[in-house]
């Protein structure tokens, strides 16, 4: 689920950390976009593999937003407890984050 925040533009892409923070089972990401700008959005485990894209390369205009993650992965099977990266990427703006899945 997207949540658009309405405000003033950003001023810089940013990716903020996930609250609640360890969470069960789900999450919220919250991130910035500073101008219209291609955004993705991925999670991956402690071997870097993925395992849910939240946003693949989607058209985003400047705003901040809010993104749920309820612990499914991309095929809708709940992932394992443990620490997860949740990583974006949009504009020459490149940054992850540390998230902990308790059960």
């Amino acid at each position: 689920a997207l949540f658009s925040k309405p405000g003033l533009i950003p001023a810089q892409f940013s990716l903020g950390q996930n609250y609640p923070n360890p969470f069960n089972p789900t999450t919220n990401i919250n991130f910035s976009v500073a101008s219209d700008s291609k955004v993705s959005i991925l999670i991956y485990n402690m071997l870097g593999q993925k395992v849910k894209t939240l946003a693949d390369n989607s058209d985003f205009r400047s705003g901040k937003y809010s993104l749920k993650w309820d612990s499914s992965n991309d095929n809708g099977e709940l992932v394992s407890a443990g620490v997860y990266i949740m990583h974006m990427v949009a504009k020459g703006f490149n940054e992850s984050r540390k998230m902990i899945l308790l059960k």
